[in-house]
């Protein structure tokens, strides 16, 4: 079955407009924003872990908004290198929220879980990061003394943030649990049924699968 989505337009608290794609299913009770990996190789909103990630959450009835960060495709604005790109995340769990009352998760994929775990906002139910590359781009977290969940998928075979340098960023983070595809690389390409099953059940949905 297919999902139904219509092209939003995002307004930073900076004055830009950028563009994303919701899936707002009737009676949704959870909602989700997904960020995706580094512009300068090739991200997007329609890179295949988030494009993964975002059909089976629609797929569990769960409200879900994809975007693509400033300077990409359509998005106004100039690449930030991960610190204004936190205002995108920002409004798009505010256009999120301004659609469904319910809980929101903010999740990303690599650049974007980066992002992502740097963003607290008074909305958030907690996160979801796959291949977050804390080797490469170290530093704490916003996310990392917050109480709320996160759930961190690894790969073990990651070629930017093994598991290992991983957990070691990782280290004293609150209330995080953490996944490894033992087989999977840094681009899940034989694991994106995985990658997608498993945030559906990091936020508790259902799979219809």
């Amino acid at each position: 079955m297919g999902i139904e989505t219509h092209q939003v337009g995002l307004h930073t608290a900076d004055g830009l407009r950028l563009e994303g794609d919701l899936c707002a299913p009737h009676g949704a009770s959870t909602g989700v924003v997904i960020c995706h990996p580094h512009p300068s190789y090739g991200g997007d909103r329609y890179n295949s872990v988030v494009d993964a990630m975002f059909r089976a959450l629609a797929a569990a009835d769960v409200a879900v908004l994809r975007f693509d960060f400033r300077g990409v495709n359509d998005s106004e604005g100039q690449h930030g290198g991960g610190g204004p790109e936190r205002l995108d995340a920002a409004a798009a769990l505010d256009t999120l929220g301004s659609v469904i009352d319910s809980p929101l998760w903010l999740a990303g994929y690599s650049f974007g879980a980066a992002v992502a775990l740097d963003v607290v906002h008074p909305d958030l139910a907690g996160w979801l990061a796959v291949a977050p590359p804390l080797a490469m781009m170290p530093g704490e977290r916003a996310a990392a003394t917050d109480p709320r969940p996160k759930h961190v998928l690894v790969a073990g075979h990651d070629q930017f943030s093994p598991p290992e340098p991983t957990a070691a960023a990782m280290e004293g983070w609150v209330h995080t649990d953490t996944t490894v595809i033992a087989r999977a690389d840094h681009f899940f390409a034989a694991d994106l049924t995985t990658v997608a099953e498993w945030a559906v059940r990091s936020i508790g949905a259902t799979d219809p699968r």
